[in-house]
């Protein structure tokens, strides 16, 4: 199989070694968004619902550079630093993800990167 790089300007770009994605063979597994801008690169939000918008947002520039939308999403990984924040954020997820209701999984985390509230990962079955 081969693997494919994707990337679009539309979300923030990697701030470390790794993609924004990569397409192997039928499937594409994203990075972890987290709520960062992609034009300035700052943290949107210091709420949960805030960032979390924020971060469907950057997901579905990376969904959408892939020929993808959230339909396609079979898979959803959630990182939060509070479960407290669960109810608030699962609010959010339903906005985007709910109708389509791919696998998931949530957990709370010690530390996020750039000590945000929420990071999202997918994996999408290409068209």
């Amino acid at each position: 199989m081969t693997k494919k790089i994707v990337h679009t300007d539309n979300a923030p770009a990697a701030i470390g070694p790794y993609s924004q994605a990569v397409e192997v063979g039928e499937f594409l597994f994203t990075s972890g968004q987290i709520p960062l801008d992609p034009k300035t690169m700052e943290i949107v939000g210091q709420d949960i619902t805030t960032q979390a918008h924020q971060v469907f947002k950057n997901l579905k520039a990376v969904l959408n550079a892939a020929g993808c939308d959230f339909k396609d999403v079979v898979k959803a990984g959630v990182f939060i630093d509070n479960m407290d924040d669960f109810p608030k954020l699962n609010d959010v997820y339903n906005e985007y993800l709910g109708e389509y209701k791919p696998a998931r999984s949530t957990v709370e985390v010690a530390k996020l990167p750039k000590a945000v509230l929420v990071e999202i990962d997918l994996i999408a079955k290409l068209p």
